[in-house]
């Protein structure tokens, strides 16, 4: 996926309740950042999760949410409203606004504009899995898809209440690609991609901290989020490839289309790593801890029996140099790590990308004050044989994005 397909484009994004509506604030930042422009109508369920202050600050416009206002419709009007824009996207389209739409019922400005849009329409359903499956549901789905509407998702998984099935909403990169092929008159892709550039290639990413145990409640760790490594899974995989993501312990949805292994330790993850060799390509993301406590205790460690005063540190192995240095027929042809620096950035990096006997090492800056290591944005510069090529601030998902298509490149 390319950003041609969105650039200049306009959305009209209709968010309807559900918990999933916290999702599109995303996608309204994804679509911004690839030049497309947007347009928010928040439901009156939709305002019980999201903000219209929330909305118009992400999209630049006002966030339209009554279709009594005099002001509105004297200004644009929901018929004017409904037809400006290229494509209309509902996400998270919700069981009620989907039902409204399939039986023509014009009750509220979301409902209306779908009533009066002659634009396409593409739908980003999220709602309980006993509702998804109702035949009401499913009746109102073939309605609206025999109608011209377009889907996306949605996807299996643990839903808000605590069940799991079908039902999660798509996530946003999902939905930004099936935006771009419904404006560029492409099949939406659904996962797994099968004729994306990385189509039958296996790709190896790990992401996340690794905790290294002291005793059964304690641990050495750092401070990364795992946001850029589950950003490239998640990229990588809309491209078609078979992703294997080896994960650290973080907070973070599983990428659609990804086998995620969990695990916690640095030996773990290596032994995760070379048990899903073979791999065309290995991203290093991880932020692996360098060195363990010596000894694990048992049981916790009380002050009172004389605590702990000095930890004694063994070393970890060296997971992308391993990997890195593998003999030709188990070695993936692109091996790609990551240094995260606070200082002579790109100096330590190369310096690490040589001694490792990596291919690419993918430099950025993490000191305090800019609030990449945890956040939602990254600048790198990615050092390699060829020489460097820097990237200025832009979020982690575009970051992912173009990594994504550069390794697609690289290994055609």
């Amino acid at each position: 996926m390319t950003a041609d397909g969105l650039l200049g484009k306009r959305v009209l994004l209709i968010i309807s309740g559900g918990i999933a509506a916290y999702k599109s604030l995303f996608l309204i930042r994804l679509l911004k950042t690839r030049g497309c422009a947007v347009t928010g109508v928040l439901t009156k369920g939709g305002a019980e999760f999201v903000t219209p202050l929330s909305v118009g600050g992400l999209t630049g416009e006002k966030c339209y949410t009554d279709l009594f206002d005099l002001t509105d419709e004297a200004e644009m009007g929901h018929i004017e409203l409904s037809r400006a824009a290229d494509l209309v996207v509902v996400a998270p389209a919700s069981a009620d606004l989907m039902a409204k739409t399939a039986n023509g019922l014009a009750d509220d400005l979301a409902s209306t504009l779908l009533l009066a849009t002659d634009k396409r329409v593409l739908c980003a359903p999220a709602m309980n899995v006993r509702m998804w499956e109702h035949p009401a549901t499913q009746r109102n789905i073939a309605t609206l898809k025999g109608d011209g509407a377009l889907f996306v998702g949605p996807e299996d998984g643990e839903m808000a209440c605590g069940e799991y099935g079908p039902g999660r909403m798509a996530e946003p990169e999902a939905i930004v690609a099936a935006i771009d092929a419904a404006l560029s008159g492409r099949e939406i892709p659904q996962s797994p991609v099968t004729d994306g550039p990385l189509s039958g290639r296996h790709i190896l990413v790990t992401a996340g901290p690794t905790h290294e145990p002291l005793d059964p409640v304690r641990y050495l760790a750092n401070r990364s989020s795992g946001k850029q490594g589950y950003a490239i899974a998640s990229a990588c995989a809309a491209l078609g490839a078979k992703v294997t993501l080896v994960s650290g312990p973080v907070g973070l949805t599983s990428p659609p289309g990804v086998n995620k292994i969990r695990v916690e330790t640095a030996r773990q993850m290596l032994k995760a790593c070379e048990d899903a060799l073979p791999a065309d390509s290995a991203v290093m993301c991880a932020a692996v801890a360098d060195y363990r406590p010596d000894i694990e205790t048992p049981h916790k460690i009380k002050k009172e029996r004389g605590g702990l005063s000095a930890i004694t540190l063994a070393e970890n192995p060296d997971i992308l140099k391993t990997i890195a240095q593998l003999p030709a027929d188990r070695r993936p042809a692109l091996v790609v790590g990551f240094a995260a620096e606070t200082d002579d950035v790109l100096g330590h990096a190369e310096a690490k990308r040589k001694r490792k006997g990596c291919d690419w090492i993918i430099a950025n800056d993490v000191s305090p004050g800019t609030g990449i290591m945890g956040g939602d944005e990254n600048a790198v510069t990615i050092l390699s044989d060829e020489g460097q090529e820097s990237w200025t601030l832009t979020s982690k998902q575009e970051v992912a994005r173009r990594l994504a298509e550069r390794i697609a490149a690289a290994l055609a």
